[in-house]
């Protein structure tokens, strides 16, 4: 990692709602209401508004992220060659996943966890500065990626090792400078059909 990276926390969303946050509110809502019947009225029209089957689908994505994280911090980051070595293997994933996804710990999705914190909860990461040619090619490699996203539609790039890529476009960056947005036209403009 470099000194600005960052790595953020385990934190799965369902059409951009926090899934730890459904379950959080309706763990509070389910002791509100226990608590004091009359508070029914309040969190009604919360809860209503999540539709059949929600709160499974928020369990299932916390469930799979977390398992996602510790098989790949189990088999990859901190693989064993032998059994004793793997049982540590998986006590430092579970440690770690745990940390990862304290979502009251965390606050928010965007957190930044830098890279002494990653250090301190047992990850593997060294500083990149520490290594000047690593350093020059991922910086290298950020910085083209940082002229084509400035100077294009493109604002979304997905490239593997083969230069196979996917490249996400905006329609509204397309928009020729001198032609207005289409909310701001006069109703008898018709806006530009793109070829």
């Amino acid at each position: 990692m470099g000194k600005h990276s960052n790595l953020g926390p385990i934190d799965p969303h369902l059409n951009g709602i926090p899934a730890y946050g459904v379950l959080d509110e309706f763990k509070r809502a389910y002791k509100e209401i226990a608590k004091d019947p009359a508070k029914l009225a309040v969190w009604q029209p919360i809860i209503g508004q999540y539709r059949p089957t929600f709160l499974g689908q928020c369990q299932n994505a916390i469930d799979w992220s977390n398992k996602f994280v510790a098989a790949q911090l189990r088999t990859v980051m901190f693989k064993g060659k032998t059994v004793s070595e793997n049982k540590v293997a998986a006590a430092k994933a579970r440690k770690i996943v745990k940390e990862l996804t304290d979502y009251r710990g965390n606050k928010t999705h965007n957190r930044h966890i830098h890279l002494c914190d990653c250090q301190k909860m047992g990850l593997k990461v060294t500083a990149f500065e520490d290594d000047a040619q690593l350093q020059d090619l991922v910086l290298t490699v950020h910085h083209c990626y940082m002229h084509v996203l400035m100077n294009t539609a493109a604002y979304k790039i997905i490239e593997n090792q083969l230069g196979a890529a996917f490249i996400k476009q905006s329609i509204e960056a397309m928009r020729p400078v001198n032609q207005p947005r289409l909310s701001e036209q006069p109703s008898e403009l018709r806006p530009l059909s793109w070829q």
